[in-house]
């Protein structure tokens, strides 16, 4: 009998979450998916992962030494998983007889089913990968014997207490509907053009995490990487404030931004966003709480010399590693990706202050097959803020000057707090102004003030009472 509650590891830990701690012992898996997904690759993670456990791999396709072979190229040490070796030799695809890739007579007589009962039969080993199961069908003089074959191989392994993985890649003209049916649970990897996902569609006697999750195929294997469930994620902390250092700036948001809360930066081209939601990375870090920005639309080098160029000392915290800044390589990553180098910093390095400049550039160099990218912008936001982590988010806004508009594609559903800043013609002169539209928590001055980025950093002015009509973009001067 086997013990159901305890959980077999995949050896893919992004998987074994997904799958709420593995695999239920004693169960038959399905792994489906197109040629070139990672099926094999997942099955060499599930042999090695237990090195104290009897693995056996069912070949049908690769020959023993190919299978070896292969693994290895990617790191897997197969010398102690027994390979059985059912695949075609190499002379039978020029046999002008040939019934598929096996002669009449090999399916009329039990060779091929013979030798993997053989190997099963005695002492099973407690995990199996067969690789791909629908080649027997193949060998099966119609698809009802296949089921049947099928269904009492499944019935003999469950049994005997073995756990197994197979592998099968339906197509229009051979669906594996009826595998799928006759398994546990199913594995679906899925490859696009924006990456590849993998889904459990069906896992028998338990929850799990629903979803298409990215997969990545490495030098050394799988690594997948779950969808971020921000609720599953708590922590107690203190809603003391965040300031800025600038007085003036501090002064509009009545004493800073509160720790754990969203705040969003917005304004058009420019205007000084990323330097102002720098200003608060700065703050942070000089008071020993670790911050990292993540830039979407700037390399490292261009935000340090334009740092140093306004007098923003960000060479002392990075050396320190209060600051860390990245640039995110457009297409390089997927939200998942993206979400799990978050958690990482957070988790792992007790990060107190995220920045993400831009939004814009999150939804474009973020490849994913899903459509809502920013859905998974708002579960990273809710995931931060739920561990009291301080998030701050640059948007640009189209429009230079005209009609007021806050932010773009509902970012604004996201912020606790919204400073906007925007340009203003006053007599000729081009101007920046800065003000706050929002604050869920605390007070905040409904004022708009004079923004003045110059070589001694950035510097909030006295509220602009002299001018009307500042939101227009082309203010009157009061009387």
């Amino acid at each position: 009998m086997t013990d159901e509650r305890r959980r077999l590891s995949t050896g893919v830990t992004g998987l074994d979450e997904v799958c709420l701690g593995g695999l239920r012992p004693g169960r038959v898996y399905a792994v489906r998916g197109d040629p070139g997904a990672g099926k094999t690759i997942l099955g060499y993670h599930w042999l090695t992962a237990d090195p104290d456990a009897d693995a056996l791999f069912v070949a049908f396709e690769e020959s023993e030494a190919d299978v070896r072979r292969n693994a290895a190229e990617l790191g897997f040490d197969l010398a102690d998983i027994e390979v059985l070796d059912l695949s075609p030799a190499d002379e039978r695809f020029f046999e002008d007889d040939a019934y598929t890739v096996f002669t009449p007579d090999e399916v009329e007589q039990p060779t091929v089913t013979g030798q993997l009962a053989e190997a099963l039969a005695d002492d099973p080993p407690a995990r199996v990968f067969v690789d791909p199961l629908s080649e027997l069908r193949a060998l099966s003089p119609d698809d009802h014997q296949f089921r049947r074959r099928t269904a009492a191989l499944f019935g003999h392994l469950r049994r005997e207490g073995a756990t197994v993985l197979f592998t099968t890649q339906p197509t229009p003209d051979a669906p594996d509907d009826d595998l799928a049916f006759l398994a546990d649970g199913s594995l679906d990897l899925r490859r696009s053009e924006t990456g590849r996902t993998i889904e459990v569609t069906k896992f028998r006697g338990s929850d799990f995490r629903a979803g298409r999750h990215t997969l990545r195929i490495t030098d050394t294997g799988l690594a997948v990487y779950p969808r971020l469930l921000p609720d599953s994620h708590e922590a107690a902390y203190d809603y003391g404030r965040l300031a800025s250092g600038v007085a003036g700036l501090d002064d509009l948001l009545g004493g800073g931004i509160e720790r754990g809360t969203v705040t969003v930066v917005s304004g058009p081209t420019g205007v000084g966003k990323s330097t102002t939601a720098t200003q608060f990375l700065l703050a942070a870090a000089e008071r020993g709480d670790r911050a990292v920005g993540y830039l979407f639309e700037e390399s490292v080098a261009s935000l340090r010399h334009r740092s140093a160029s306004i007098g923003m000392p960000l060479a002392d915290v990075l050396e320190s590693g209060d600051l860390h800044l990245q640039a995110v390589e457009p297409l390089a990553l997927s939200p998942d990706e993206f979400a799990a180098r978050v958690r990482e910093e957070v988790e792992e390095r007790d990060t107190k202050v995220v920045l993400i400049d831009g939004t814009a550039g999150y939804r474009l160099s973020l490849q994913d097959e899903r459509d809502d990218v920013v859905a998974e912008l708002h579960a990273l936001c809710r995931y931060l803020r739920n561990v009291g982590v301080t998030v701050l988010l640059t948007e640009e806004v189209t429009t230079v000057t005209g009609p007021f508009s806050a932010t773009e594609e509902r970012v604004s559903y996201l912020a606790d707090t919204l400073v906007f800043l925007r340009y203003v013609e006053v007599r000729g002169e081009m101007r920046k102004a800065i003000g706050v539209l929002k604050k869920r928590l605390g007070d905040f001055e409904p004022t708009l003030r004079r923004l003045r980025i110059t070589d001694q950093g950035l510097r909030v002015g006295d509220p602009m009472s002299d001018l009307r009509g500042v939101l227009t973009g082309t203010p009157e001067v009061g009387e």
